[in-house]
């Protein structure tokens, strides 16, 4: 065996790396960044939307339970029935209407909805990420 490590391999080239190796490693560590952003991004929209979609019932059942006790449902029942009579006392009737509405239902109810409508709105909007994000990680499992 030789003694002269060092002689022998003198005449060797350290090897170099492919030309444009860094660029493709950062591009492969935005890539990763952009998928776990796009992944936190998917799981806010589906908790946003099991919530607003978990609360419907509760919200709508409360809406239309103060309303069935709050008489606006007769009022306009019977705007609508005796029409001259209301448009005569139409101020009186509004005011009546307005002052027995059930406030905490209807705010409960417009809430949840604008919350499952907005979350969908930007579903939609942001589509093409997301299912970009589910087939990238279907062809990663």
């Amino acid at each position: 065996m030789r003694k002269d490590y060092e002689k022998l391999f003198t005449h060797l080239e350290p090897p170099e790396p492919p030309a444009g190796l860094f660029d493709r490693i950062i591009l492969a560590i935005k890539r990763e960044q952009e998928l776990r952003n796009t992944k936190r991004l998917a799981f806010g929209f589906l908790a946003l939307l099991a919530v607003s979609l978990i609360a419907a019932p509760f919200s709508w059942t409360s809406f239309s339970g103060q309303m069935a006790e709050s008489g606006v449902l007769q009022f306009m029942s019977i705007a609508t029935s005796d029409f001259g009579t209301f448009l005569s006392v139409w101020p009186d009737s509004v005011m009546a209407i307005a002052e027995s509405l059930p406030v905490t239902g209807i705010v409960l109810f417009t809430i949840n909805m604008i919350l499952a409508v907005f979350t969908l709105r930007l579903f939609l909007y942001k589509k093409r990420l997301l299912v970009g994000y589910l087939f990238h990680a279907g062809q990663l499992a």
